[in-house]
């Protein structure tokens, strides 16, 4: 994160804190605050809480005239290296919020005797008076308790700028295949790759709460097999790709109004489709416009962007709810939220594609049309969060039913595309995760639908379970990289299984017939984080049974990932 985007924030702490008697605190060692950071992932959220934790310590150490002359003094010097002020820390609560970024809660230990000293040999203070002994402070409230800055602070941004490039190559082994058909992954392929790049802008409206957010994309390429023969696809970012040649595209436009409930406070950081500002814990969050079902639901710290995580499909999102969207993952819609202190419930609606993985909309509403319903709850244990997420959704679209396709085949064979009708399709998701460690967390998830209608706008997965972690580099003196480790198994319904063994086709699957099992994915990766703002990953996965095909395979996939954000 760039620390120009975070400085302005500074300004809002010390009004609210240097008016405490700062010289009583001269002679301190150290002096615990309770700061919130916000970011991409978990490593640039803690990174975000340590300045902000600095930067209240800043405020009791100098008055706030002094703070706003040396700003960029203070930047290049101190908040640069706010880690190396942090005597320890622990974390209160970490979760996702409702943009799909990081939220982190820190009680740490500041070295102000030692942050003192650097701002005298900075010449931002002068050289400190020893002052009678205090009684040691309580814990520093956080800027985020505290009452909503005016409207012209600096450390409300009235508008944001972010950009973001991705690209992946993958290639896989040769495999066992004694046949193959139309949608099958073929055996035998050049390298497959894809690149996007996005510009995330946000303004602030002149009213409280009102925000309007627009992200032009562009992305091209193509996937393993043009995207077939997986159940769950190896890279998750193929979903944003239509065509080999880039195309530029509207992929966000949407109004967000937030309305406070007052209460407590909270400060957030500039980021992707986020205006820095503070806002009320307990809110009501109503979004419309343009965007991905997957901004606001199904969220999770360790397993949700395969541009910095996981990247296989089944490991960033819930691949049995087959959420509304068009080829690029996009759709339209309302999202409401309610947000408490340790729980919030969110409600969309969306609309559904008029093909199967169409890049068209059905306006036949209601006719057709997505909703979702999610209940989360967070909690800490020893300091550590987690979270726990509840999905229900409810599709309807005009959709073919497998049985009738199966009970009534064509000349060629059952076709479900001539069985189309508005159909219902239904199904639950459960999302869990845990910090076990400062550095280690672990993930999990559950989903089922209902199966009888043909998957309309993800992914061929009817049930899945998936569980894996991720790690840190703190122990081998990486701490910005990470490592990550996990596994799914995704299943068919009996009506989807029997539809393909009798030589059926979906959008991405269709060997011309196979033998049922459920399809097994391992996928490894490391982030390694080159230099501030670039990463690159390695990966591999292996799959077993593609396609759900006991006589396919085993498939071996390697992967490199270049991710670069600002």
């Amino acid at each position: 994160m760039n620390n120009r985007n975070f400085f302005p924030m500074l300004v809002a702490a010390t009004f609210l804190a240097a008016f405490a008697s700062h010289q009583a605190l001269a002679d301190e060692a150290t002096v615990q605050v309770v700061a919130s950071g916000i970011g991409v992932d978990a490593n640039k959220a803690l990174k975000s809480a340590f300045s902000n934790a600095i930067q209240q310590a800043v405020g009791l150490v100098a008055d706030a005239d002094t703070i706003v002359k040396n700003d960029q003094v203070i930047r290049d010097q101190v908040l640069a290296r706010s880690d190396a002020y942090i005597e320890k820390y622990d974390i209160v609560s970490q979760e996702k919020n409702p943009d799909g970024l990081v939220e982190v809660k820190i009680k740490a230990t500041v070295r102000r005797r030692q942050l003192a000293e650097k701002l005298v040999e900075a010449k931002v203070l002068a050289k400190l008076e020893p002052s009678a002994p205090v009684a040691p402070s309580a814990p520093v409230a956080p800027a985020e308790t505290a009452a909503a800055p005016p409207p012209n602070n600096p450390a409300t941004e009235n508008y944001t700028v972010h950009a973001q490039g991705t690209y992946i190559a993958q290639k896989h082994d040769h495999f066992t295949s004694p046949y193959s058909g139309p949608n099958s992954l073929k055996r035998d392929e050049p390298e497959a790759d894809s690149v996007t790049a996005t510009l995330f802008t946000g303004v602030r409206m002149p009213w409280e709460g009102g925000a309007i957010y627009f992200d032009p994309e562009m992305s091209g390429g193509q996937g393993l097999s043009g995207v077939s023969g997986l159940g769950d696809p190896s890279n998750g970012e193929i979903e944003r790709v239509s065509t080999p040649t880039p195309e530029a595209y509207i992929a966000r436009l949407y109004y967000q109004q937030v309305f406070g409930l007052g209460g407590d406070r909270e400060q957030v950081t500039s980021d992707q489709n986020q205006l820095a500002g503070s806002r009320d814990v307990s809110r009501i969050t109503l979004s419309a416009g343009i965007f991905s079902a997957t901004d606001f639901f199904d969220n999770n710290t360790y397993a949700h962007d395969p541009r910095n995580q996981f990247m296989n499909w089944g490991l960033i999102t819930n691949t049995a709810w087959d959420y509304p969207a068009d080829t690029r993952g996009y759709t339209n819609g309302v999202v409401i939220e309610l947000n408490q202190p340790a729980w919030a419930l969110r409600y969309g609606v969306f609309t559904e594609p008029d093909a199967s993985n169409g890049p068209h909309f059905d306006w036949h509403l209601p006719e057709a049309v997505g909703q979702a319903l999610e209940l989360e709850e967070r909690w800490s244990i020893e300091n550590r969060p987690g979270v726990v997420r509840l999905l229900s959704y409810l599709n309807s679209a005009d959709m073919g039913v497998y049985q009738k396709a199966t009970e009534h085949p064509g000349p060629n064979g059952p076709d479900v595309t001539a069985t189309r009708g508005y159909h219902i399709k239904y199904g639950f998701g459960l999302n869990g995760e845990q910090a076990l460690t400062d550095d280690l967390g672990a993930f999990c998830r559950l989903g089922w639908n209902d199966g009888h209608t043909e998957t309309w706008a993800y992914t061929e997965v009817d049930e899945t379970a998936s569980v894996g972690l991720s790690l840190k580099g703190n122990r081998w003196g990486r701490p910005n990289d990470v490592v990550g480790v996990a596994g799914v198994i995704s299943g068919l319904s009996s009506q989807h299984r029997e539809y393909l063994e009798a030589g059926g086709l979906g959008f991405e699957l269709g060997d011309g017939r196979i033998s049922y099992s459920p399809e097994e994915v391992v996928e490894v990766y490391y982030d390694w984080k080159v230099v501030d703002h670039v990463s690159v990953t390695p990966d591999f996965q292996f799959v077993n049974n593609p396609a759900y095909n006991a006589d396919r395979g085993p498939v071996s996939i390697f992967g490199l990932r270049v991710h670069v954000e600002f």
